[in-house]
């Protein structure tokens, strides 16, 4: 990767979301405690979906994958921005500046592609219930799955493909917590109106479209629900409001930040948090804690877990000591 680009930058400068060494060691403790309840809710979930065979089911299915997406969202740069807050000199090298840029817009490619697949299914489920076990079948469910990892990759692929042959030559300081793509291409020592066009004809228009469908099947969700009973639209928009309030905070900043590239702000870092934390921890309590199978289950889960557990110690305490 260095020798195709012609950069004379080997790392980039981090400056993190505070220079107060007060709110660093803060932020330290407050996004250390947010990122072990994202990674043990969403394998809570992950554990749950595939143990359970009540829950083998193509609503399940989506939700345990958006949980493994959630946690990859969440590791690509919260780890690095944790361990900075620790440290005095927050760099990033080059080639680990280009990792990150990849992953993002992997994860938040698949990931907006993948709540339109639920979305679908829950369009599927409550305006064609009597066709909804032939059109929402297994192989469906992996196609929109894997479907949503494609979108994804080419996605972030068409990003890399014109940022890591930029020319960056000086200043190498990027005022976020990420490399995020905006920052970094304003960085390239060359005219960056091109570029800038770019990234709002790939992710801008991904943004749009992707928030864009999601809005159209919640409508449609809402009308067709309206007309079956008011105690149907009631519970139907209970829950669909719960979804559009994650849907808001995961699209709202991404469209923010990538529409508009053209000049960056620093409230663009604190939007980022919205997408990279806030929502994959959100996720578990939208999607999964409101439901009552899914609590069901994992009750279930839990108190096997615990009864194994004591199983285990009653036979070690009753098996013969050897001295």
């Amino acid at each position: 990767m260095d020798g195709a680009n012609s950069s004379v930058v080997s790392e980039f400068v981090l400056l993190g979301l505070s220079s107060s060494r007060e709110l660093q060691l803060f932020f330290f403790v407050f996004f250390s405690l947010l990122y072990g309840m994202i990674i043990l809710g969403n394998l809570l979930i992950m554990v749950t979906v595939t143990s359970d065979a009540r829950l083998h089911s193509p609503m399940y299915f989506l939700l345990g994958n958006l949980s493994f997406i959630d946690i990859c969202q969440s590791s690509f740069a919260t780890p690095k921005m944790i361990a900075d807050f620790l440290n005095e000199h927050k760099t990033i090298s080059f080639n680990g500046c280009i990792a990150q840029i990849f992953f993002i817009h992997l994860f938040t490619g698949g990931e907006m592609v993948l709540l339109v697949s639920m979305a679908y299914d829950r369009y599927v489920a409550i305006c064609k219930p009597l066709h909804y076990v032939t059109i929402m079948n297994q192989q469906v469910c992996i196609i929109l799955v894997l479907a949503s990892w494609a979108v994804g990759f080419v996605h972030t692929i068409s990003q890399l493909s014109f940022t890591v042959n930029l020319p960056f030559c000086g200043p190498n300081v990027v005022d976020s917590f990420f490399c995020d793509l905006p920052r970094v291409t304003k960085l390239a020592c060359l005219d960056s109106y091109t570029i800038e066009i770019l990234i709002v004809a790939n992710s801008g228009i991904l943004s749009l479209s992707t928030f864009f469908l999601l809005s159209i099947s919640y409508v449609v969700i809402l009308v067709t629900v309206r007309y079956k009973s008011s105690a149907a639209m009631t519970k139907a928009f209970s829950t669909l409001s719960a979804h559009i309030m994650v849907v808001v905070l995961f699209f709202g900043p991404c469209i923010f930040i990538y529409v508009w590239p053209f000049t960056t702000y620093p409230v663009d870092k604190v939007l980022a948090i919205f997408y990279t934390i806030f929502t994959p921890i959100l996720n578990p309590f939208i999607y999964t804690l409101r439901n009552k199978d899914m609590k069901a289950a994992m009750k279930k889960l839990v108190t096997q877990k615990l009864k194994s557990k004591k199983i285990s110690e009653i036979s070690i305490m009753m098996r013969p000591s050897l001295y």
